[in-house]
């Protein structure tokens, strides 16, 4: 049996290709929104000293700042407009998403359909504006008190580089969400995840380049970065193996007669991810980990003191406080976002309405507690994946000076992403060959 993938290779002839006009459309439509995406990481905010602000940065890039540019291909460290990146539509929808769950006045929009879903995204839209402002504003101030050895940050703070700061931040965002939902709608992939995916690739050569610097200066030593390197790929094929595994459910259908003929009687499967989620679970769980240290990390708390100083000391990347959160939080966005796509009463409904069953379950409420023991199950397993796939990369960042960009969690976007894009890429390519045929066929 062949592969997805020789599945998909035997399918994207040339001829193929040509002729899908749609699918050529969308892929020109996304590549030239990712080239738009990563011109605008080069554009600086007004008022910085490009050459300080560099110093500052590689001072501080083994913490939460580099976590944050990894997300931001590397906006933040040249501090441009796109430097808060998607994480406030992202810190967004994460609490609109809960709310919905809890609220009861939002779950009934999600139960609305398409006109429920439009009012909850723009409910999403109010929040990102919202976190934009207080980030670009917190960023603003904490530029101002920043200073190398050359001197400050910010060529000239105060009132008007403040407000600025944060028109100019706040509309980058607005911009890049605009963006990701025109490439969902009229590219290939979620848009969101695609303008994630493309600042990590963009960076990964540089990645690797500064890992192979640290061993030609002595800093690793060339035992640890072939570690390194095989870890990276072992995280690859771990994380393809897992994205692309599932537990098929057979259903039956059985025959029914409709005038002198016979229909129905076939088989078919229901697939079960193992990582329903996807990359969900560790983006989700990052914003929620950045929001607040965004905020701390620009200011001068570390010689303030206090408990903020050691609240924010104690999640740095590596410490104890940060892996146990940074496990829950992925653990449970794990099972609360595979609740959200997809619901097992709705399942089981929907095949005793087409007289669908599970062979051996009583249609109706025994399949759907079928369905929940068995996606219970798997996202178990799944979100142990996820956990262990994102930790333990991290725990080696903490104590060896690896890239942000050589981690499990931009490794796990990276492979979710290609996964989902050749997907979607086969099924565009599979409607054409479907819609010639019908032509065919009438004609």
């Amino acid at each position: 049996m062949a592969s997805p993938a020789e599945t998909l290779a035997a399918s994207l002839s040339w001829a193929t290709f040509n002729k899908a006009s749609e699918l050529k459309s969308r892929l020109w439509f996304t590549l030239l929104a990712l080239i738009v995406y990563r011109l605008g990481t080069y554009i600086p905010v007004p008022g910085i000293d490009p050459g300080t602000l560099a110093e500052i940065f590689k001072r501080h890039s083994g913490g939460i700042l580099g976590m944050f540019d990894m997300f931001s291909g590397g906006a933040l460290q040249r501090m441009t407009i796109f430097a808060l990146s998607v994480m406030p539509y992202i810190t967004a929808s994460i609490i609109v998403q809960l709310l919905s769950a809890v609220v009861p006045s939002m779950e009934a929009l999600k139960k609305e359909g398409e006109s429920g879903r439009v009012r909850l995204n723009q409910y999403s839209r109010y929040l990102t504006v919202l976190f934009a402002i207080v980030q670009a504003y917190a960023l603003a101030v904490g530029l101002e008190s920043m200073r190398g050895a050359t001197g400050g940050a910010v060529m000239d703070g105060g009132l008007v580089f403040r407000i600025s700061t944060v028109v100019t931040l706040t509309g980058g965002t607005m911009f890049l969400m605009w963006l990701g939902e025109q490439i969902t709608a009229r590219g290939i992939g979620n848009g969101v995840s695609m303008i994630i995916y493309a600042g990590i690739v963009a960076n990964l050569p540089q990645a690797v380049a500064h890992t192979l610097e640290l061993g030609r200066t002595g800093a690793l030593s060339t035992w640890l970065i072939l570690v390194i390197l095989v870890l990276a790929v072992g995280t690859l094929a771990v994380a393809v193996f897992f994205e692309r595994a599932q537990r098929r459910i057979l259903i039956n259908y059985p025959k029914r007669q409709v005038g002198q003929k016979l229909y129905g009687g076939e088989a078919s499967h229901l697939p079960l991810k193992l990582n329903t989620s996807g990359v969900i679970p560790p983006i989700f769980a990052s914003s929620l980990l950045l929001f607040p240290l965004t905020l701390t990390s620009f200011t001068d708390v570390q010689q303030k003191g206090g408990w903020i100083a050691d609240l924010v000391a104690a999640l740095g990347h590596g410490k104890p406080l940060f892996l146990v959160l940074y496990a829950a939080f992925i653990a449970f966005f794990a099972f609360f976002y595979t609740a959200i796509v997809f619901n097992p009463v709705e399942t089981a409904d929907n095949l005793k309405k087409y007289g669908g069953f599970v062979p051996g379950i009583r249609p109706g409420k025994n399949t759907a507690d079928y369905f929940d023991y068995v996606l219970t199950r798997l996202t178990f397993i799944g979100a142990l994946y996820l956990v262990a796939l994102c930790l333990l990369p991290e725990i080696l960042i903490a104590h060896v000076a690896v890239p942000f960009y050589l981690g499990g969690t931009s490794l796990l976007i990276v492979v979710s992403v290609t996964i989902d894009t050749i997907s979607r890429v086969q099924t565009h390519i599979i409607a054409h060959q479907y819609e010639g045929l019908i032509r065919k066929s009438r004609r």
